[in-house]
């Protein structure tokens, strides 16, 4: 329980950008460190926690919490995470005229962005080169990705929580029918097999009774 809570308290401390730039660091400690995860888990988590309400980095706290300790786990990462955070922007809220004027913090935020910015897009490739290239998960991608691109451009205000549902939507209208079209070629295969099977043990009795009268009609002959 230590060790959750303190992990993830690192990762909230030392991770600038929310929850998008968290992920590298997430993965970097759940899978190749700790192993608590697969590649694909994480991957999942993702798409969960983004399409659940809540910043994506606690629902990923929540969720691996409690994969490893049950119910107190979820707990115990979720403060773990959120704790660095209610206690810096707590101290920052008592002198923040002062703090957001000083020339060296808004440098530094600059280069916190820049960092923030690259965090995030390489999470995003990482994402993609590891997405199962099937033929549905392309199309949901290039359909979500031109259709920001010309929202951005026209200046469209398109909430993104309509890209989730419909992509979610679109996957189990699609995924419905597949596993149907799946389950009905299961049922022919098993059919087939039967039949297969069932003429395999007709034939075989066909020649043990033609040999048992070849037998007898040898054992006549020798009589």
């Amino acid at each position: 329980m230590w060790e959750l809570f303190f992990i993830f308290f690192k990762l909230g401390l030392f991770t600038f950008g929310g929850g998008y730039a968290m992920i590298p660091n997430i993965k970097q400690v759940v899978i190749e460190k700790k192993k608590w995860l697969t590649e694909d888990e994480v991957l999942e988590i993702i798409a969960i926690a983004e399409s659940t309400p809540g910043p994506i980095a606690i629902n990923m706290a929540t969720y691996i919490g409690n994969k490893q300790k049950g119910f107190w786990g979820s707990v115990i990462a979720t403060l773990g995470v959120i704790l660095p955070s209610l206690i810096i922007i707590f101290a920052i809220s008592l002198f923040f005229e002062s703090f957001i004027q000083n020339k060296y913090v808004a440098y530094a935020f600059i280069g916190i962005k820049c960092a923030v910015a690259f965090l995030i897009t390489k999470t995003g490739i990482e994402m993609f080169i590891k997405m199962k290239k099937k033929v549905l998960n392309i199309l949901l991608f290039l359909l979500a990705f031109i259709s920001i691109i010309l929202l951005d451009i026209f200046a469209i205000n398109f909430s993104a929580i309509f890209f989730i549902l419909f992509g979610g939507l679109l996957s189990l209208f699609v995924f419905s029918i597949v596993n149907s079209k799946n389950k009905k070629l299961v049922k022919q295969t098993a059919t087939i097999k039967e039949e297969t099977t069932e003429k395999i043990e007709v034939e075989n009795s066909t020649k043990e009774e033609k040999q048992k009268k070849i037998n007898k009609e040898n054992k006549g002959e020798e009589k």
